[in-house]
């Protein structure tokens, strides 16, 4: 019988029979490897371990310390997760189960929805398999048996994706656990050789689902799980998702008093004072950054003809996003999903110089986008919202130190916030307009200022905007959770479609580059990761109650809105807490208020104009002169310090 060679990622080969499972592979290497074998990539696929090795190939045996190990095997887990449904459940329709971030989900069509006693048992049927060790199975079936199969069984949502995902291939993969009585799935894989491999795994919530995703198809259940290699990093994780659930920005923003919502207003938030305030703080410790930076704050129109719409390509690509208006005479319009047309037609509306430039231009209006009512979720997915973003036009020459610059003013802001980050260079992607030597220019600029920067950053290949490449940054919150907030994009393709100009030192016209940049993002999402970051408890400068007077008795009270008018007028957002409550009480109460600084005042204060001070963090501080207070405190917010 022939052999085939296989090259390892070393660089050695080893000899295999013909058709030999790449398992062999593993095998042949050592008995330990062989073991700890999850899949296998073979000439860069990966590929199940049962795979025959037909021709000579690269072959790379993917283990638990493999980087892509954690999708295959939660992608396993959920085949699992919905090979315990079925059996639970006879009759159930099954959707769709990929692994996702934190774990994976699968969506079901069920009777009624599931509760969690039904998750307990379904987690109980899947360690039931697991323990079992059975195999997974792909067998490649002729397609049209495999679409006939399906339809009979009635889950016309598995034909469904038969037809649209393998149209002119003559086989489909289907993989089974145990038997086609247990579990079959239609399924490209790869998974895990067999159930014995998933161990630590744990189903966490439920929720409702469409099919695609889309309100107007098949309603459906979906569970969500995780699953990890060792039960310590499964316990980890569960830990994380308790202390998320205490910082859930819904939860603590309510009980803060920061803002609500109404069924009457979906995605759109209702912003107390103390929210409005907090609100107020960030736009204006924004705009503080950006006018020393060279920026114009604007405000452009909330609602456009269609034309301008047309015109950007959102009337044709971003529509059915948009929330769409006419006037009292017929005329078609639609609310602003971002202000970057806006910024172009105030940018052409007058003539600018090659001494101008850059140009820049940062609003905060508010924005309206038509996202799904099932899509809606707090502050961190809403169809109202604000952001910080600006557009900087620039000369070509000039993307480099422009870059450098907001590159620079991106780490001193995230900074006061106390939040690490991490940047990704994306670009050219597969799909993109333009010529080859200038993406090759810009990639080249963005390049050239993180270096210049110092900023590190990993490279994104091919995943740049069809318009030009991009510098994405991914916040780190106190428990870990990454979220991608700022953004540096070059745009050459709307300075032609809006054919914007200046005039060059040569007196003839050139096209400037755009620049989109964000921040924070939207302030509604920023707002809610910094809440769930700083667990509601704002460092000082944040705070929107910064001290609350606690008068001991009525015949201090007096005293006390005397302190807080001496604390207003410092600029320090103050108030008093005058009800007839014990003292003891109402320090429970700011405590849990999360005010950053409780003053008591008695006789004492009153007498010798001072303040005893209790930090939320440290407790009491003692008394303390009302002025030194004042500046102490005025001190502690110009630092921007983060813990008291």
């Amino acid at each position: 019988m022939s052999q085939v060679t296989v090259t390892l990622p070393d660089g050695s080969t080893k000899q295999v029979e013909f058709g030999a499972p790449v398992r062999a592979v593993a095998e042949a290497i050592s008995p330990r490897l062989a073991d700890a074998a999850l899949a296998a990539f073979v000439d860069d696929k990966m590929v199940d371990l049962s795979h025959p090795l037909t021709k000579d190939a690269s072959v790379r045996i993917v283990t638990n310390k493999s980087p892509e190990a954690l999708e295959l095997y939660r992608h396993s887990t959920a085949h699992l997760l919905a090979a315990a449904v079925t059996t639970l459940f006879p009759g159930t329709q099954c959707g769709v189960g990929p692994p996702i971030d934190d774990g994976f989900f699968y969506d079901f069509v069920v009777e009624r929805p599931f509760v969690p006693e039904d998750l307990e048992a379904i987690e109980k049927k899947m360690r039931e398999l697991a323990s079992q060790d059975l195999v997974f199975e792909r067998q490649l079936w002729p397609r049209q048996e495999a679409i006939d199969f399906f339809k009979k069984r009635g889950e016309p949502l598995k034909v469904q994706l038969i037809e649209e995902k393998t149209a002119g291939q003559p086989e489909v993969s289907v993989y089974t656990i145990k038997d086609k009585d247990t579990f079959l799935d239609f399924c490209v894989g790869p998974h895990v050789p067999a159930t014995s491999k998933l161990k630590a795994f744990k189903l966490t919530t439920t929720s409702n689902a469409y099919w695609k995703g889309d309100a107007k198809n098949q309603p459906m259940q979906r569970v969500y799980g995780t699953a990890f290699f060792t039960q310590k990093e499964l316990d980890e994780h569960v830990t994380r998702l308790e202390e998320a659930k205490k910082r859930d920005h819904r939860k603590v923003g309510k009980e803060l008093g920061l803002f609500t919502f109404h069924p009457w207003a979906p995605g759109a938030g209702f912003w107390l004072g103390k929210g409005t305030t907090l609100y107020n703080t960030l736009a204006d410790y924004m705009r503080g950054r950006l006018f020393p930076a060279g920026y114009d704050e604007v405000k452009t129109p909330i609602i456009y003809n269609k034309a301008l719409w047309e015109l950007s390509g959102h009337w044709s690509h971003y529509r059915e996003n948009m929330f769409l208006v006419k006037s009292a005479d017929g005329e078609e319009m639609g609310l602003k999903a971002m202000n970057c047309p806006g910024h172009y037609l105030l940018f052409s509306s007058d003539k600018h110089s090659y001494k101008e430039m850059p140009i820049r231009y940062h609003e905060q209006t508010p924005l309206h986008r038509n996202e799904a009512s099932g899509v809606l979720g707090g502050l961190t997915r809403v169809r109202q919202f604000s952001q910080d973003d600006a557009h900087c036009f620039v000369m070509e020459e000039q993307i480099a130190s422009e870059v450098e610059a907001l590159l620079r003013l991106i780490q001193g802001i995230y900074g006061d916030f106390g939040l690490s980050y991490t940047a990704k260079l994306s670009t050219r992607p597969e799909k993109f307009i333009g010529e080859i030597p200038l993406w090759d220019r810009a990639e080249g600029a963005l390049k050239e200022a993180l270096e210049k920067a110092g900023q590190a950053y990993s490279i994104n290949a091919g995943d740049g905007a069809f318009y030009g490449p991009k510098i994405d940054f991914d916040i780190t919150d106190a428990i870990g959770r990454k979220w991608q907030c700022g953004t540096i994009q070059l745009d050459y393709v709307a300075p032609e479609r809006f054919d914007l100009t200046y005039v060059g030192a040569d007196n003839a016209e050139h096209r400037p580059v755009v620049i989109h940049r964000a921040i924070f993002g939207s302030f509604e999402r920023f707002i809610a990761i910094l809440i769930e970051h700083f667990a509601g408890a704002f460092p000082l400068w944040l705070a929107p109650l910064q001290a609350i007077v606690l008068p001991i008795a009525d015949r201090h009270q007096d005293y006390a809105r005397e302190v807080v008018e001496t604390l207003k007028a410092a600029g320090l957002k103050a108030q008093v807490d005058d009800r007839q409550e014990k003292v003891n009480y109402k320090i429970r109460e700011a405590q849990l208020q999360k005010i950053p600084y409780m003053l008591v005042v008695g006789d004492r204060e009153a007498a010798d104009r001072a303040v005893a001070v209790r930090s939320r963090a440290k407790g009491d501080l003692g008394a303390r002169p009302l002025d030194q207070f004042v500046a102490d405190a005025l001190a502690e917010i110009r630092s921007k310090a983060l813990s008291l």
